[in-house]
């Protein structure tokens, strides 16, 4: 096919579609005009190239809008022509990115021919998978996310025009459904946005958790938004009053710099409620100040620590929230020194001082990583995707265990600790002795036998902290074993001990497969495919292997064995009693899935009555906002939208998600647990159960006290009809004398 490089943007006449055109040719012209980097004529007609191909691909689609494709693909080369800041094959690949993908007559040949190899092969990384065999325990959207991840062998723009792509796609979301709101916000907070975080793309990042929390808890982000509304005018006269007192000090101290202030992100904000059990008012520091300083790379950190020490004399630090990721940059490449002080009226400002170089590196990551490169030297952002390489390694996994690991790395808190001979590693927080062996080398860690920190015998897995000096002690006989994934947390130690591990499971398996063999000839029964299929789900297993593997370590054993025969016999009957249950309520009682009448909840848009369990995982009642979710065992569990495990199943199973809605709670009671704190007074007990009394359809099941120093924790276990009750009870708690905090848990 021949590309024209003229296209006739849109192929009808009317008022209408000339000011689309005109709006099309605007939106073109801006994104040349506000590219990070200079656009020679060689560049403009590569963009050019690109541009005219998306226009010709896309002539006749629109969005749900109702506007123009068009505007979409334009839209994701600006983001990474000027946020992100990327080279031109990044920008003409950002064109062409749906291209291949929503028009067959359109090949990655035909681009490659047009604009280039390079262009071609980032466009086809951007290409989503094709057909993958649809079984029940695949998920395509992790299956995708594999693919995704594994470009980064190859070219990580490919994962950075992804991240634009999903940012555009996340702010162009209210015409849609609100399922499928649900499902990509879900996916963007799973792994795009701590993508984003990783690459060094704080301002994407947060955005993209901004809109991710809009889509996923509206109510919350509502809230927290009208509550930063409320005061932002008490905000920007607190911030000028303490930027005055900087200025002047700085000033003093001929220090050439700017200072902004700005409020800490809407999810940022409910992610401090949420880990400290606070309401927003009791978030202490809602906002932060930032220095950025102007220097020569020379200066930098002595200005660094000069301004800090200023800051300091005005302000009183708090010792236990100083970062220094000057000396040791994060890996991710971003450098500055974060303080927290005590401002004016007795509130913690948190003081974020960076050179403007540090400033760049931070706003735009990736691009400027390669801008302030010396000499092609390495630097953290490509220490970092080479570390990624190991981590994904093992493609053999299946892709939700990959991606769990995988997105593990991405936002893991570093230390920082010593080898003997005084280098310096960094390792996600969290990270054990033997985490440390393997990231010296795979060799290393494979043979590990002991470990010695700061000169002391430490176990393997001994958590290490920043400054630790640590040696490890090999032996050629000294093998990985199955304990050792409880000791790691890291994907490079995990995957090479999986592989290991895996290699002796296969040798195993294949001696139980014989044994297997020989026993159910005894029993005159065949080891078939059918067979085994049946002992898998007798033993409540997931694979042949794992049968395999059970039989020849012995842990299924003859009399399992036999058991299992027994049971084929009564299979026909099962089957019918099975079939039975499913059209009656169970009567069985499981004090860890409470199960209502079917009146109570109803799923999908035809609000059907199916049966369902409630996942223990967050103990969801009546007038909790929930889903349901199809297991492959176990039926469809409920779970409350908020529940810890909602976003990976929203993000990796979303075909498995039920719409779910309680639309009658009159019935049964549930169990709930409050966890009460605050200053103990005689009479507190008496006066809660008083309180406890008062309210309407609640009963106490336990209640206990403890009190130490004049504070008092608190458990009570109550039997609620639904989550308006205890809505009332925790707010009367809450205005209780002496009372502090009252967390459902």
């Amino acid at each position: 096919m021949h590309f024209k490089h003229n296209v006739l943007i849109l192929d009808m006449a009317s008022t209408d579609v000339l000011a689309e055109n005109r709006a099309i040719k605007i939106a073109y012209k801006e994104l040349l005009r506000v590219s990070y980097r200079s656009l020679s004529r060689d560049d403009k007609k590569l963009i050019r190239k690109a541009f005219d191909i998306a226009v010709a691909a896309h002539n006749e689609q629109r969005r749900q809008s109702g506007e123009a494709y068009i505007f979409h693909p334009i839209a994701v080369a600006r983001i990474v022509a000027s946020e992100i800041g990327l080279d031109t094959t990044s920008i003409a690949a950002a064109l062409l990115h749906d291209v291949v993908e929503d028009n067959p007559d359109y090949t990655h040949e035909m681009i490659e021919a047009a604009c280039g190899t390079d262009v071609a092969k980032i466009v086809k990384g951007l290409t989503k998978i094709g057909k993958i065999k649809a079984e029940s325990h695949v998920s395509l959207q992790a299956e995708n996310f594999r693919k995704m991840l594994l470009t980064i062998n190859e070219d990580v723009r490919v994962i950075i025009i992804k991240i634009a792509d999903r940012l555009h796609n996340m702010q162009t979301m209210k015409d849609i459904k609100r399922e499928k709101q649900i499902k990509i916000a879900s996916e963007t907070l799973y792994i795009y946005a701590p993508l984003a975080h990783r690459i060094g793309l704080y301002n994407i990042k947060t955005e993209l958790e901004n809109l991710g929390l809009k889509y996923t808890e509206p109510e919350t982000y509502d809230m927290i938004e009208a509550k930063i509304e409320e005061s932002k005018d008490e905000q920007e006269q607190y911030i000028s009053v303490f930027s005055e007192v900087l200025k002047k000090s700085l000033e003093e101290g001929k220090i050439d710099c700017i200072i902004k202030g700005r409020p800490k992100s809407i999810y940022s904000i409910r992610n401090k409620m949420r880990k400290q059990n606070v309401s927003y008012e009791e978030v202490y520091d809602k906002f932060a100040m930032r220095i950025i300083y102007k220097s020569n790379e020379k200066n930098e950190k002595f200005l660094a620590w000069k301004i800090y020490s200023l800051v300091t004399d005005q302000y009183t630090p708090n010792p236990t929230r100083m970062r220094d990721w000057i000396s040791a940059p994060k890996s991710t490449g971003y450098e500055a020194v974060h303080v927290t002080v005590m401002g004016p009226k007795g509130k913690w400002v948190e003081v974020q001082i960076r050179s403007e170089r540090m400033n760049e590196l931070a706003e735009k990551g990736f691009a400027a990583h390669y801008k302030y490169k010396n000499n092609g030297e390495q630097d953290n952002l490509d220490v970092w995707v080479n570390k990624l390489q190991d981590a994904i390694e093992n493609n053999e996994i299946n892709a939700v265990d990959f991606v769990e690991e995988f997105k593990f790395n991405l936002y893991a808190r570093e230390i920082f600790v010593f080898t003997p001979n005084g280098e310096l590693k960094s390792l996600p927080k969290g990270a054990s002795a033997l985490d440390f062996a393997y990231s010296i080398h795979t060799e290393v860690g494979m043979h590990t036998r002991g470990i010695k920190v700061n000169g002391q015998l430490k176990p393997l897995d001994h958590q290490l902290s920043s400054g630790d000096t640590v040696e490890v002690i090999t032996s050629a006989n000294a093998k990985p074993s199955q304990n050792w994934l409880d000791y790691t947390i890291t994907a490079r130690a995990r995957t090479k001990i999986k592989t290991a591990l895996k290699e002796e499971t296969k040798a195993i398996a294949e001696d139980g497969k014989e044994i297997l063999r020989r026993k159910l000839k005894q029993l005159k029964i065949p080891l078939n495919e059918k067979e085994t299929n049946a002992m898998v789900n007798f033993f409540k297993l997931k694979t042949s292997l794992d049968l395999f593997f059970r039989v020849g370590s012995g842990s299924i054993d003859s009399k399992m064995i036999k058991a299992y025969s027994a049971s084929r016999s009564n299979m026909l009957m099962s089957f019918l009693k099975r079939s039975i249950r499913k059209n009656k309520p169970s009567q069985e009682h499981n004090p860890n899935e409470s199960k209502p009448n079917y009146d109570l909840l109803v799923f999908g848009n035809d609000r059907e009555h199916l049966e369902y369990k409630l996942a223990p995982c967050c103990n969801p009642i009546p007038g909790d906002k929930v889903f349901g979710f199809l297991t492959i065992n176990d039926g469809i569990k409920i779970h409350k939208y908020d529940c810890p495990n909602a976003l990976s199943m929203q993000a990796n199973f979303a075909y498995r998600v039920i719409k779910a809605q309680w639309i009658d709670s009159n019935q049964p009671e549930f169990n709930v647990v409050l966890k009460l704190s605050g200053l103990d007074h005689i009479g507190l007990v008496n006066e809660v159960t008083k309180v406890i009394s008062s309210t309407m359809n609640v009963n106490i099941n336990s209640l206990s006290f403890e009190t130490k120093g004049g504070v008092f924790n608190g458990t009570l276990s109550l039997s609620v009809k639904n989550s308006n009750y205890v809505t009332k009870l925790v707010n009367h708690l809450k205005n209780m004398n002496g009372i502090d905090k009252v967390v459902r848990v």
